[in-house]
C-alpha cells in the first residue's frame, strides 16, 4: 500500500503538521517462532525482516532526526533510511527477565496474569510495565520541541510504541495488552499546542 502524508505546514491540517513518527523493527527469527523478544535477546533481522524494512521507505519520506533503540534489529531497520541515528536506551524493549526468548505459549499463566493485571508486576529479573512507561514517557516529552520544528523518527519496539500511544491518548499503560503493533509498522503522534494526539496507528506499508 502506498502512503502519502501531508507536507509540513499544509493549510488546514494542523493535526499533522508537527509529528513524531514511531517505527517498529522488522521481523527476526524470534518473531517468526513466537518467542518473547525483550532487551536481553538481540537477534538480527531475518530475510523477511529486511524486506519489511526496505518497504518502510514508501511511508517515511523525511527525517531530520533519527532515534533508535540499541537493539540490533532496530538499528538494522533504521539503516534503510540512510541517516545517522542517535541511540537512546529508553526506547529499548521491555526486559522480560527470565522469560526473554521463551515461546509465548509456554509462559506460565500466573506470569501473564501478573503482567496484564498489574503495571507494577515484574517477572523475575525483569522490568515492570510502569518502569517502561516512565522511560518511554520521558523520551517522548524530550522529543516534543524537535518534533515541532522537524521530522523526528524513532525506530523501536512494540511495547514502547504502545506506551507512546498511551502517552498521546492520556490513558493507562494497561492499554498495551489490548493493542497490537505489526513488525515494520508506522505510528504517528501529532504534536499540538494542547498536547499530543494519536494520528496514525499500526500502518503497514
Amino acid at each position: 500500500m502506498k502512503v502519502s502524508w501531508p507536507t509540513r505546514g499544509h493549510p488546514g491540517c494542523d493535526s499533522l503538521v508537527d509529528v513524531l513518527t514511531l517505527v517498529r523493527h522488522g521481523r527476526t527469527s524470534a518473531n517468526a517462532t513466537g518467542r518473547l523478544q525483550g532487551c536481553r535477546t538481540d537477534p538480527p533481522l531475518d530475510e523477511v525482516g529486511r524486506a519489511q524494512a526496505d518497504a518502510l521507505l514508501s511511508a517515511v519520506h523525511r527525517i531530520d532526526r533519527l532515534i533508535v533503540s540499541p537493539a540490533l534489529r532496530a538499528r538494522q531497520t533504521a539503516e534503510v533510511f540512510g541517516v545517522d541515528p542517535e541511540v537512546d536506551v529508553r526506547w529499548q524493549e521491555m526486559d522480560y527477565g527470565d522469560y526473554d526468548g521463551m515461546v509465548i505459549d509456554q509462559i506460565p499463566a500466573d506470569v501473564w496474569s501478573g503482567w496484564t493485571s498489574n503495571a507494577e508486576f515484574a517477572p523475575h529479573g525483569g522490568e515492570a510495565l510502569s518502569v517502561v512507561e516512565a522511560r518511554v514517557r520521558a523520551a517522548c516529552e524530550d522529543l516534543i520541541d524537535d518534533a515541532r520544528h522537524g521530522d523526528v523518527v524513532v525506530v523501536t519496539h512494540a511495547t514502547p510504541i504502545k506506551l507512546a500511544m498511551a502517552w498521546a491518548l492520556g490513558v493507562e499503560p494497561g492499554i498495551v495488552w489490548r493493542s497490537f503493533v505489526d513488525q515494520a509498522s508506522v505510528t504517528r503522534v501529532a504534536i499540538r499546542d494542547r498536547g499530543p494526539t494519536l494520528s496514525t496507528f499500526n500502518l503497514v506499508p
